[in-house]
C-alpha cells in the first residue's frame, strides 16, 4: 500500500497543444505532479486524448512553465510524438489540426 501511495506522490505528467494554424510549436498547457498529474491524465483519457508514457522527457517538460512553447532541442522528439498522433488520429477517422 505504501509502495502505492509514493507511486502515486511521484507520478509526474505533461500536457501539450498544438494548432499547426496558430502556433510556431508545441506549448505546454498542463503540468505537475502527484493528484495534479492523475487529474490531467484522468482528463487526457476522459477526453480521448493521446497519452504517451516517456519518463525523461516529461522530467525535462516539467522544467519549463506552463504556457511556453518548448525549446527548439525538443522539437525532433515532439515532432515524433505528434507524427504519430497524426497516423493513430487518422486511423481512427479523426480530422488532423
Amino acid at each position: 500500500m505504501e509502495k502505492e501511495k509514493e507511486k502515486k506522490k511521484n507520478k509526474q505528467a505533461v500536457a501539450l497543444r498544438y494548432d499547426r494554424e496558430t502556433d510556431r510549436a508545441p506549448k505546454i498547457i498542463a503540468s505537475g505532479q502527484g493528484l495534479v498529474a492523475e487529474n490531467i491524465l484522468k482528463a487526457a483519457e476522459e477526453s480521448d486524448v493521446f497519452i504517451r508514457q516517456d519518463t525523461e522527457l516529461v522530467r525535462e517538460l516539467m522544467t519549463f512553465k506552463v504556457g511556453t512553447e518548448i525549446p527548439p532541442e525538443l522539437y525532433e522528439v515532439v515532432a515524433q510524438i505528434l507524427v504519430f498522433v497524426d497516423m493513430v488520429d487518422e486511423s481512427k477517422g479523426r480530422k488532423n489540426t
